[in-house]
């Protein structure tokens, strides 16, 4: 049975991240193997087990030689290194940079403090998202951002658009995409970082993703806790390679810093729901960068596929761009309400602004919410139907949750029926199933951040 899970779990993210992929760039065919692009560190997953694989145009690796879900499991436990170099970082620059790029986006990129960052949104004129992105305010005149691979194409074209049109106006402001740098994501559970740090001992005999059992005394463990989440976090791995006292960095906050002899851009970030680190990095200091962050973790942090991230940021509730958010999708309908400043509410000036503010104030007719459900795991289009067989919407994401050992998936569902605890039938291969409305994330997340 197990087996049979972790079949499915495999060819259920292959064919999620394949579909995402075909609908983030219209009129694409997958590259043949020898059009493929290629990062600075492919000959390195081949060499360690990565099985390659088609994705937004470029081989990257789905898993390696443990499964998929092993290797879910270990980022849980013990951290995973992505390579996500795909991915494309840019920096805006000059002293209009920022309201040039909010005239793209839902944030309140003004009101960031210099050198923190957020989630945002790419709208077009009616409100849908074109991409999500983390853009980080460096200073008043340099704004950082990474957009998705499959989306960067079209992502580039709307800036570069706008751009001229800005600029043609007097606005000063100009970008440079950093194809010279190579982009890793370092995941690391906070709980037991905290606990290196504290020279203890996690062991989790039941729920490996749930909170540990301490094997201390009680009086031991009431002082531990206290230290937990009064202490410092200085991420071990990663610390051994930089001088910058990393417990001084928290979620989503940023950096320029050397690393194992290499300038690097640090944002305290991820997609899984882990505490964890993105690390631009020159192309030419890649490989070792990442020889040395598996080297200090003394085989704890694994190279970690596609599969596994995508299971991940599943059970972290996080949306995938071309299947749970779309241009089609308003920020406001995918959940991300959060992501709209206060400031942007009151005064707009975004693209698509008259139609999200109208959904913040009278609500939207759809909404994502996350899903558990019986019976096989539902996929991508599945139909969701209340308990008397009327249509409320449809599955974007679904599968078999390797901490939860149970089924999730998100999707889209009529507003009425979208609170917690709500009854539905979902149709997987045309029979019914029972499933329920249930909060996101399905595994609380253990960002850093301060007391």
């Amino acid at each position: 049975m197990r087996g049979g899970n972790l079949w499915q779990l495999g060819q259920s993210i292959t064919r999620r991240l394949a579909q995402a992929d075909k609908k983030a760039i219209t009129r694409r065919s997958f590259a043949s193997e020898a059009e493929q692009k290629k990062t600075v560190l492919y000959d390195f997953h081949v060499a360690h087990g990565g099985k390659m694989v088609p994705f937004a145009g470029w081989g990257m690796p789905i898993q390696y030689k443990d499964s998929i879900m092993d290797s879910t499991l270990n980022c849980r436990e013990n951290g995973g290194l992505f390579d996500v170099s795909h991915m494309c970082g840019l920096s805006l620059k000059g002293k209009d940079c920022i309201p040039f790029l909010e005239k793209l986006v839902v944030a309140d990129v003004a009101g960031l403090t210099p050198l923190t960052g957020t989630l945002t949104v790419f709208t077009n004129e009616k409100g849908g998202a074109i991409d999500d992105s983390v853009i980080t305010k460096v200073t008043d005149d340099h704004i950082y951002l990474v957009v998705n691979a499959g989306c960067r194409d079209k992502d580039l074209a709307h800036i570069e658009e706008h751009m001229k049109a800005f600029k043609a106006k007097g606005g000063d402001v100009s970008w440079h995409i950093h194809d010279e740098r190579s982009l890793l994501a370092l995941q690391l559970p906070y709980i037991e970082a905290c606990l290196v740090n504290l020279q203890l001992r996690m062991v989790c005999p039941v729920d490996k993703c749930g909170s540990p059992f301490i094997s201390k005394s009680p009086c031991t463990i009431a002082s531990t806790v206290r230290g937990i989440l009064e202490g410092p976090l200085a991420a071990p791995v990663l610390q051994h390679l930089t001088k910058e006292d990393l417990s001084k960095i928290y979620f989503g906050e940023f950096r320029m810093l050397d690393i194992n002899g290499a300038h690097c851009f640090l944002t305290r970030t991820g997609y899984t729901g882990e505490d964890g680190f993105e690390i631009s990095v020159p192309s030419e200091n890649a490989v070792d960068l990442a020889k040395a962050i598996l080297e200090k973790s003394e085989g704890k942090v694994r190279l970690t596929g596609l599969g596994a991230r995508d299971s991940l940021r599943l059970e972290a509730g996080l949306c995938l761009y071309g299947n749970d958010m779309e241009q089609h999708i308003t920020p406001v309908e995918a959940g991300l309400t959060w992501a709209i400043g206060k400031r942007r509410r009151a005064e707009g000036g975004f693209l698509g602004a008259e139609v999200i503010l109208k959904q913040i104030e009278t609500g939207p007719s759809i909404r994502r919410v996350g899903f558990f459900s019986s019976g096989p795991p539902a996929r991508s289009h599945s139909e969701i139907q209340d308990e008397k067989g009327t249509s409320l919407g449809e599955v974007t994401s679904g599968g078999f949750s390797p901490c939860l050992k149970k089924n999730i998936a998100m999707g889209y569902v009529k507003s009425g029926s979208h609170k917690a605890g709500t009854k539905v039938k979902i149709v997987v291969r045309g029979k019914l199933y029972d499933g329920n409305v249930t909060k996101m994330p399905f595994v609380p997340t253990k960002y850093y951040k301060p007391s």
